[in-house]
C-alpha cells in the first residue's frame, strides 16, 4: 500500500511535468511559483493547515465514524508507519499534488476546475458524499490560498501539515484502540 502511494505520486509528478512542458512558456515561469522567502508560508500555510486539522478533529467528534470511512485505506497506511516515513510520504504527496493541481492545472485554468479534478482524483472519496464534499471544499480552500499568495510553498505547507498531522492522529488513535482491546 505504501509503495502504491509513492508510485501514484510519481505518476502525479510525471503528469505535472508533461503538462508543464506544454503549458509554461519556459522553466523560469514555473520556478517563479516557488517563493522561499515569503512570510505567507507561515501566515497562510501553517495557519490554514492547523485550522483545517482542528476543524477535521471537531467534525470527528460530532459525526459518526462512518462519515469518515474511506475503506480503511488511511488507517492501513498510517497505523504502523514510522514517523519519519510518514513525514516523507506526506511531504511527497503535498509536493506532487500541489505542483499538479495548483502549479499546473489551477495556474492555467481556475480554482474551480483544479478543485473538482483534485476531488475526483481522490477516487476513494467519491462514494462517500461527506468525504467527497469535504475534500472538494478543502481543495477549494487551498486553491483560494494559492490565488491569494501565488506561492506553491504556501499550499505545499498547508497540504503537508494537514496530511501529516492527521496521519499522526490516525496512528495514535489506532494505538489507543489497540491498547483498549488488550
Amino acid at each position: 500500500l505504501l509503495m502504491n502511494a509513492f508510485i501514484t505520486q510519481g505518476l502525479v509528478l510525471v503528469v505535472a511535468l508533461i503538462l508543464g512542458l506544454f503549458l509554461f512558456d519556459d522553466f523560469t515561469d514555473f520556478v517563479s511559483l516557488f517563493q522561499w522567502r515569503d512570510w505567507n508560508i507561515l501566515i497562510w500555510g501553517v495557519s490554514i493547515g492547523v485550522v483545517v486539522v482542528l476543524y477535521d478533529l471537531l467534525l470527528m467528534k460530532i459525526f459518526p465514524s462512518s462519515y469518515f470511512d474511506d475503506g480503511g485505506i488511511n488507517e492501513r497506511i498510517f497505523r504502523h508507519l514510522p514517523f519519519l516515513k510518514m513525514f516523507l510520504l506526506t511531504l511527497t504527496v503535498a509536493v506532487c499534488e500541489e505542483i499538479l493541481f495548483r502549479g499546473v492545472i489551477q495556474h492555467h485554468t481556475n480554482v474551480w476546475i483544479a478543485s473538482l479534478i483534485f476531488a475526483v482524483v481522490h477516487y476513494r472519496y467519491l462514494f462517500n458524499p461527506f468525504l467527497f464534499v469535504n475534500v472538494t471544499l478543502l481543495s477549494f480552500l487551498i486553491g483560494l490560498v494559492y490565488e491569494h499568495t501565488s506561492n506553491l510553498y504556501v499550499t505545499i505547507t498547508a497540504h503537508f501539515l494537514i496530511d501529516f498531522l492527521l496521519g499522526i492522529y490516525i496512528k495514535l488513535q489506532y494505538r489507543k484502540n489497540m491498547n483498549n482491546v488488550l
